[in-house]
């Protein structure tokens, strides 16, 4: 397929619509100390099939056409940016790793994630879940979906917060972060097994698997399912030694010219290889992203080191401006509030979602030794969804394990929560401050360590 100048001067447009929208309203909400993410979101909202596309509906339909030329470079630069999401976000999840997290600290997270997706798992019981199914949904993947949508928690959002707060470097913010760094990597990998049974339902094979003919239901469940588990357990702790031997071996000449390419080029190759294999690139982009900053923490040379910030640093910067506010706005596009929204199910979620991680983290603290206030406010800041949740939607609808109604659903509890989050440690600010001043004389915050922290805003 050929864009001719017509369809390039319309994806143009609907681009620079797209950026305009999503900078001005994300700009709004970080002038008035919110998430710009949430603003990005709803930026995409005002110009989707929920406000333009029902006081403009011809409007709306030539500026993001469902097929053709146009939607196919849309769909490339959406997909782009979700990878380059991951990314990011890999990298944030070993920077905001605590190094010698004691006990307590280890109990909120356990707690904190088994908790609610094993609750968000049991209420599927009383849930149709044929209603919320997409074509390559199931009963245990949507489930799963379920329990992660409850129990999935927001590092770019809470870092953010927290960075305005003033507080980020502190004891009581690198226990948040520890905990939500634990609880994304579980709840990553159990996203890997969602996907892995809808690529199994589905049929329709590619990668290693496609190799093999007549392959039966359950083969295929098992080997997609295997594959991504064995997928992270093999780069998680080998990714680093393969960046380093890159680095210094065959890609030695795209570092030495550029190690912003170098970095991109890896990650292409980490999604690669996740397709070779047949599961879903995001997480190749995303342990790529985590072993890459593995390995540029190690490096004690000032020069390199001082090269290496440099790469990562313009890989931020130009991801934040283009990419990922397309990627945040696409997902405002998709979200018909009009057609697609329960109100009493989003609600009904919403109260249950937050009730149960909400106490979760508030009874873990508080056997970890906090006070109440305390406790509350470990529980809210951890209540946040963000990035993550908006990005378990838009996976799990690509992959066709939710349907349309679902999708908005978590979309807008990632939304809500971390919109929640935002305000309640805005207004208790002077509060969690204080808290943070006098935690490291805490147990619970005195085991808590932790490299310092970027400050990427997602």
């Amino acid at each position: 397929m050929t864009l001719q100048s017509p369809d390039l001067m319309h994806l143009f447009v609907a681009v620079t619509v797209l950026l305009v929208v999503a900078h001005t309203v994300g700009h709004l909400f970080l002038v008035l100390r919110q998430p710009p993410v949430i603003g990005e979101i709803l930026g995409g909202l005002l110009l989707g099939p929920t406000v333009l596309g029902v006081f403009a509906p011809d409007a709306h339909k030539w500026l993001f056409p469902s097929s053709g030329p146009v939607a196919a470079g849309l769909g490339v630069l959406y997909e782009a940016g979700l990878l380059l999401l991951l990314f990011l976000s890999g990298r944030e999840m070993v920077e905001h790793r605590g190094d010698g997290r004691g006990k307590s600290t280890a109990s909120m997270a356990l707690i904190g994630v088994v908790v609610p997706f094993a609750v968000g798992m049991f209420a599927t019981r009383f849930v149709d879940v044929t209603e919320l199914s997409g074509p390559q949904g199931t009963r245990t993947s949507v489930g799963l979906v379920f329990g992660i949508g409850v129990a999935v928690t927001s590092i770019p959002v809470i870092s953010r917060i927290m960075l305005d707060l003033d507080i980020l470097r502190t004891a009581f913010a690198r226990t948040v972060l520890s905990i939500a760094v634990f609880e994304d990597v579980v709840l990553y990998v159990m996203l890997a097994v969602v996907l892995g049974l809808a690529q199994a339902k589905s049929g329709s094979s590619y990668g290693l698997w496609s190799l093999f003919h007549n392959n039966g239901a359950v083969p295929s469940t098992i080997y997609y399912v295997v594959a991504s588990l064995v997928f992270f357990a093999v780069f998680l702790p080998f990714g680093r030694p393969l960046f380093r031997l890159l680095s210094i071996g065959p890609g030695s000449f795209i570092e030495k010219r550029s190690p912003t390419a170098f970095r991109l080029v890896f990650m292409l190759l980490m999604a690669l290889t996740c397709v070779g294999l047949g599961i879903n690139p995001v997480f190749g982009a995303l342990l790529s992203g985590a072993v890459a900053a593995r390995a540029d923490m190690r490096v004690t040379n000032p020069e390199r080191q001082a090269s290496t910030a440099g790469a990562w640093e313009a890989l931020k910067k130009f991801s934040l401006a283009f990419f990922v506010p397309l990627y945040f706005a696409n997902v405002g596009v998709q979200l018909d509030l009009a057609h697609h929204f329960s109100a009493l199910f989003f609600f009904a979620f919403l109260i249950m979602a937050c009730l149960v991680k909400l106490g979760s983290i508030w009874v873990a603290a508080r056997l970890a030794g906090e006070d109440n206030r305390a406790a509350v406010h470990f529980a809210v800041a951890l209540n946040a969804r963000g990035g993550p949740g908006i990005v378990l939607a838009t996976v799990t609808l690509g992959a066709g394990v939710i349907n349309e109604d679902f999708y908005t659903v978590l979309a807008m509890l990632s939304i809500v929560t971390s919109q929640i989050a935002g305000v309640w440690l805005y207004v208790y600010r002077r509060e969690v401050a204080d808290m943070a001043r006098q935690a490291p004389a805490e147990p619970v915050l005195a085991a808590s360590s932790g490299v310092a922290p970027s400050t990427k805003q997602v």
